[in-house]
């Protein structure tokens, strides 16, 4: 078993200056799990952030096979760590063995993943406009634009992904790949399993032979100000709550040079359901739905929130139905006890909402959470009631019906932004309604048809993103290949002999990666 310290992670060292301890817990029965955890003084918070910075230049210069050599080890690490490990994060956050494991595997994976973009190179965006020394009225210079990390990121642990939204998550990872050292603040819900995670990627640069402040790691509650506000952080990653996301956005925005921030905060991931599919297999639909709703305590990003249908009988025996089979779901054990807790607000202003109308769910257990479903009133959604739009993160959905389709179309004109909407209904009636995919474009960053948002796959199409309050930059994705441009910015060089420039800009293209060359893709030598 690893030794844990309960160290702060600072340039390669590990440092405890400060005299507050803190305490993880086991998320089931809430005692205390042994050892201590020394939360980050404001110097060592600084110390952090300078050497990400001290790193940064030697870390974007190593090149892209470099960094994907460090990556895979990193990998290679995480899936080297053993039962002691997993039953560590299964104690500290009561998800489940093979939960945890799956999830590891998706952590390494999506670490090899960036590997392979930074060996393919189109990362960099390369692209070249010759010299038109002939040109009239004014000749045009030799310009070639590539992209560069942006400096060092600070990162923000999920509470929900204790590994793939965490340590080293798909933020470390993106950052990483682009050439970001990183400064991550570890979630007080699993200080524990992001020490174990840390210790790996510590191991990994050591092999990789990477700068000794390519990765750092903080404890400790408010530090995130220190370190959103630290001169030397370039952009912040984030993944929690609308109110920490708010908050981390006018920190990052009121500095002196304000950066950005990529916070992924809220969704409520409506689905809407038409009448032809509730009357082809409408109890398989209630069945499904109510699975995924519930899966994990309803402790995902992606959890349908808001479930949305046509005024028709098949609607009405599908609400029916899916009371019947969220009533069938049993309780479980959350996260923590604040994640419990902020279930069981969520679900009392439901309770107490004039328009607002409890189906089913048994009343909540000490510790564990129970499924809940409520209907209410199209209104809600027309007036922009703001209870309607907040997340309840949980087991818990809303029903609401709509009279027709333009009763439908305003409903969702009065939907903020989410991270995903889905379409379930037969192949005929999903091309009558087509207007509902142009309509949802606007309002979220993934649209499903007959599926559910409860799975993300990580790949190169994948966008786990959308507009506000979903995330704080629409532009851009936290899972996907994509999530690397987010810590990348373009820089033009005009006029520069080939043996100054970067590899990726040089006539001989010695990378070998295609770039955009007088407006057509090539690899070939100038």
């Amino acid at each position: 078993m690893n030794r844990l310290s309960g160290h702060n992670y600072i340039g390669g060292a590990r440092s405890a200056q400060g005299s507050v301890q803190l305490q993880s817990l086991d998320a089931s029965t809430g005692q205390a799990l042994p050892g201590h955890f020394f939360q980050a003084t404001e110097a060592e918070v600084h110390a952090a952030a300078q050497a990400a910075a001290s790193a940064y230049p030697l870390f974007r210069e190593l090149g892209a096979e470099r960094r994907a050599q460090f990556l895979d080890a990193i990998a290679d690490e995480l899936d080297a760590l053993g039962d002691d490990f997993i039953a560590t994060v299964c104690r500290e956050t009561a998800l489940p063995t093979a939960r945890i494991q799956g999830e590891r595997s998706r952590t390494s994976g999506q670490l090899r993943l960036f590997a392979k973009v930074l060996r393919r190179g189109d990362f960099l965006g390369a692209r070249i406009d010759r010299a038109l020394p002939q040109r009239q009225p004014l000749p045009r210079p030799d310009l070639r634009q590539y992209r560069i990390g942006v400096g060092p990121v600070a990162v923000f642990g999920a509470s929900n992904f204790p590994l793939a939204f965490s340590t080293a998550g798909g933020d470390t990872a993106a950052a990483l790949a682009a050439g970001c050292p990183v400064v991550f603040k570890a979630h007080s819900g699993h200080m524990a399993t992001a020490e174990w995670v840390a210790q790996a990627i510590i191991s990994a640069a050591q092999r990789s032979d990477m700068p000794a402040g390519v990765f750092n790691m903080i404890y400790g509650g408010g530090v995130g100000e220190w370190l959103v506000r630290h001169p030397a952080i370039r952009a912040v990653g984030f993944t929690g709550s609308l109110k920490g996301g708010n908050a981390l956005c006018q920190m990052a925005a009121s500095r002196a040079q304000p950066i950005p921030v990529f916070a992924e905060m809220s969704s409520i991931n409506p689905v809407i359901l038409l009448p032809g599919a509730l009357a082809t297999r409408g109890e398989q639909i209630a069945a499904e739905l109510a699975g995924s709703v519930t899966l994990g305590a309803g402790q995902f990003c992606t959890n349908p929130g808001l479930i949305i249908g046509l005024r028709s009988p098949q609607f009405s025996a599908f609400v029916q139905q899916l009371g019947a089979q969220m009533s069938r779901q049993g309780p479980q054990t959350m996260l923590n006890h604040g994640t419990l807790a902020s279930y069981c607000q969520g679900l009392d202003a439901l309770h107490r909402h004039p328009g607002v109308r409890h189906l089913t769910g048994q009343p909540q257990l000490a510790g564990q959470a129970q499924p809940q479903l409520f209907q209410a009133d199209v209104r809600l959604l027309l007036e922009g009631d703001e209870l309607l739009q907040e997340e309840v993160f949980g087991p818990a959905s809303i029903v609401i019906e709509v009279a027709d389709q333009a009763e439908l179309a305003a409903a969702l004109q009065g939907l903020r932004g989410q991270l995903t909407a889905t379409l379930i209904g037969e192949q005929q009636e999903l091309l009558e309604h087509r207007w509902l995919t142009l309509a949802l474009q606007e309002k979220v960053g993934r649209l499903l048809l007959n599926g559910y948002p409860t799975g993300v796959e990580v790949c190169d199409a994948m966008v786990h993103g959308g507009p506000y309050p979903a995330t704080s930059d629409a532009r851009g994705t936290s899972v996907g290949t994509l999530a690397i441009e987010r810590f990348l910015r373009p820089v033009c060089f005009q006029n520069y002999p080939d043996a100054l420039l970067p590899e990726a800009l040089r006539d001989a293209n010695p990378l070998g990666i295609v770039r955009l060359v007088d407006g057509e893709p090539s690899r070939a030598v100038l």
